[in-house]
């Protein structure tokens, strides 16, 4: 039986420990138990924090934090003392986390190499199981404005409209923009779809003054830019 987190002297209980000392000296395993809060009669809630971020040995390439965002409210759920609602509060804190980063991340930040890029959202692709495509929105000095995600695909497929890529940065003013997306399967070399898509989007987003400066393929392990391989 796990011993309960009241029990434990006070300076190893998370919520006190943060009130003393500060959340900044608190462990990540500390910081996740006190969004679990609770245990069960096997574990307390922060042996529960500790089994999640532990889980990660077949992705040691990864931090714990890495490993935690990409963790699905289905994945979460099968961990013993996560159920339905600690799961959904803990892909709350991730995406909430996520924002303010790319707030600080993102403000007057100065695209000038697809290596910047990479650096900007690489965080946001590792461990991901499906296809994303996002979009980096750039001001005419070639500052970001924003990144919006516009699909979410299956394995080894997105299927999206121009209309709905192009529609935020003609909303934002924006003068350029940068596509982005992954390979689940971490082939680095665009498909014929990825170069006909790509294609399209050039094509169109000068029709309304936009530039299509680059599209980046990312995997956990590096990129390649579409722009240096002469697709654009």
């Amino acid at each position: 039986m796990a011993k309960n987190i009241k029990y434990l002297p006070p300076n190893d209980r998370p919520y006190e420990k943060l009130e003393l000392i500060g959340e900044s000296n608190l462990t990540n395993s500390e910081l996740l138990a006190i969004i679990i809060k609770t245990g069960t009669k096997k574990y307390n809630c922060l042996e529960i924090a500790q089994n999640i971020l532990n889980s990660n040995e077949n992705l040691s390439n990864i931090s714990d934090l890495d490993y935690l965002s990409s963790l699905s409210l289905e994945e979460l759920k099968k961990f013993d003392g996560i159920g339905k609602i600690k799961a959904i509060q803990i892909r709350a804190v991730i995406e909430l986390s996520k924002r303010i980063s790319e707030t600080y991340v993102n403000k007057k930040k100065k695209i000038v190499t697809p290596n910047d890029v990479f650096k900007l959202l690489k965080k946001d692709f590792i461990g991901k199981k499906q296809e994303v495509l996002k979009t980096v929105i750039l001001n005419k000095n070639n500052n970001v404005i924003s990144v919006v995600t516009n699909a979410i695909g299956n394995t080894d497929n997105i299927n999206i409209g121009i209309k709905e890529i192009l529609s935020e940065p003609i909303k934002q003013m924006a003068s350029s923009i940068i596509l982005v997306h992954n390979h689940p399967s971490g082939k680095l070399s665009p498909s014929k779809a990825d170069i006909e898509f790509t294609n399209k989007i050039n094509e169109y987003s000068s029709i309304f003054n936009l530039t299509l400066l680059d599209h980046l393929i990312v995997t956990n392990d590096g990129y390649i830019s579409l722009k240096e391989k002469r697709i654009i």
